[in-house]
């Protein structure tokens, strides 16, 4: 049996979960990262994608994130968000519209290096879109 520890997920608007999980899968920069328990402490940016977290109770829950970072210590987990929603109440709409206004950012973007951030981000919110509605 898995150890349990807390995870709180936590964006600008509001406290989306805190409750004590056996793991959780988040979309780290440098690739996707299981969490458990007692794991060694850690800071990552995350990337837009999807948190699965398994509660203590055995429930299974996904999120999805538009960047932060989380901090990982042996006894929890925090990732702070830019922006988080439940899966389920993710509207198609919505992630077109997040593409469309960073495609608009990124034709007027003037720096190499911030027009090559948006069109990163682009590329990572696309393949979201795919994961979310495979059409």
């Amino acid at each position: 049996m898995a150890d349990n520890f807390n995870f709180e997920l936590v964006s600008p608007e509001r406290l989306l979960l805190s409750e004590m999980v056996t793991e959780v899968v988040i979309p780290a920069t440098d690739g996707e990262m299981t969490v458990m328990a007692n794991h060694a402490p850690t800071m990552t940016t995350i990337k837009p994608g999807i948190v699965s977290v398994r509660s203590a109770n055995g429930s299974k829950q996904d999120y999805v994130v538009f960047g932060g970072f989380a901090d990982i210590l042996p006894t929890g987990c925090t990732l702070l968000a830019e922006s988080a929603v439940i899966v389920q109440d993710l509207s198609k709409d919505e992630l077109t519209l997040r593409i469309e206004a960073a495609k608009r950012e990124s034709e007027d973007a003037v720096h190499h290096e911030h027009k090559s951030r948006l069109e990163h981000y682009i590329m990572e919110l696309t393949h979201l879109q795919g994961v979310i509605n495979p059409d």
